[in-house]
């Protein structure tokens, strides 16, 4: 009988969380150095075909002003566009992966599932 209830209880787990969607956001890795994230940056904009318009000033994603804070928004711009084409969030080690949704404000980080 406890087998039974043990094995009932870790398929139910296991159901639930195979349902469950986690998301996830490609950021700026805290340890890169700004040049390295400015270059980074600079290429997924010109040629990785992100979207940098709300970075430029007097738009939602502008602020704060700091490199790692525009190459996160672009990072996952392109992340989002292009993971589930092959992309990833490596940009030579500049970005990382986090869980926690990093919109902020009217600055709002988009989600793909």
């Amino acid at each position: 009988m406890k087998t039974l209830l043990i094995t009932i209880t870790l398929l139910f787990i296991s159901v639930t969380f195979s349902d469950a969607e986690i998301k996830q956001w490609c950021v700026a890795n805290k340890e890169a150095p700004d040049d390295v994230l400015q270059a980074a940056l600079e290429s997924a904009c010109q040629h990785g075909g992100a979207d940098c318009s709300k970075i430029k000033p007097n738009n939602p994603c502008f602020l704060p002003n700091t490199i790692k804070d525009h190459a996160s928004f672009v990072f996952n711009i392109y992340y989002q566009n292009y993971k589930h084409k092959g992309g990833f969030c490596y940009f030579n080690r500049a970005a990382m992966i986090t869980d926690r949704d990093p919109s902020r404000g009217s600055c709002h980080y988009e989600y793909i599932p």
